[in-house]
């Protein structure tokens, strides 16, 4: 089982059709820092501090392809979608170098499909409609974390249409107790509750400390 020192569960990444509204959520409501926008102009990619008002990126035929947001220990990641409501396409967690051995090892026994991305990103998908994100130790993360007395994320509740599925997939890949579809990682839990999507869980509430 997981100690609550290897595993913080910090990042979670949503779609939705209605990105700006998402993203002056956490800014205007949230507090929190827009770090930047991501996406292209023509041909090109390029990104776009704090600073650009959506208006002058419109004037610039501006295309998002996502929106990067922080407060203390928290990022959120938001992406254009389909979904009004927004939903989750994958949650992130940073674990110490025995836990993420740990974690690579139990996927391969479960036989879930791994995406590496080398020295960036490892994701991990459920098979259960979403992905996990996975970090090793790595100095941004570290700092990130340390910014925790600011604000962390204590939890996140998510609608499914198969919420013992969900959880399940979650806790057999992060070895986490799970009690009424609610998995415990760490300091913080994700929860699945009934009356959401097929697919990928709908967002329903965040719990920060």
């Amino acid at each position: 089982m997981s100690s609550v020192d290897a595993v913080h569960l910090f990042h979670y990444h949503l779609v939705t059709s209605k990105v700006r509204d998402v993203e002056a959520r956490y800014i205007a409501k949230l507090g929190f820092q827009l770090v930047a926008r991501y996406g292209r102009i023509g041909d090109e990619q390029t990104h776009f501090e704090a600073g650009v008002a959506w208006d002058e990126l419109d004037r610039l035929g501006f295309r998002l392809r996502l929106s990067e947001l922080e407060r203390g220990a928290v990022n959120v990641v938001v992406q254009p979608g389909q979904w009004d409501l927004p939903r989750i396409d994958h949650v992130g967690f940073a674990l110490d170098e025995d836990e993420f051995i740990d974690v690579m090892e139990r996927a391969q026994r479960l036989e879930l499909r791994v995406q590496e991305y080398p020295g960036r990103r490892t994701f991990v998908a459920t098979g259960a409609g979403y992905r996990v994100e996975i970090h090793p130790p790595r100095d941004w993360i570290e700092d990130l974390l340390a910014e925790a007395e600011t604000m962390r994320l204590a939890g996140l509740r998510l609608k499914s249409e198969n919420p013992a599925a969900q959880a399940t997939a979650l806790a057999q890949l992060l070895e986490s107790v799970v009690d009424d579809n609610r998995v415990q990682v760490g300091e913080a839990f994700v929860q699945f509750v009934e009356g959401g999507p097929p697919g990928r869980p709908q967002l329903d509430g965040e719990l920060f400390a």
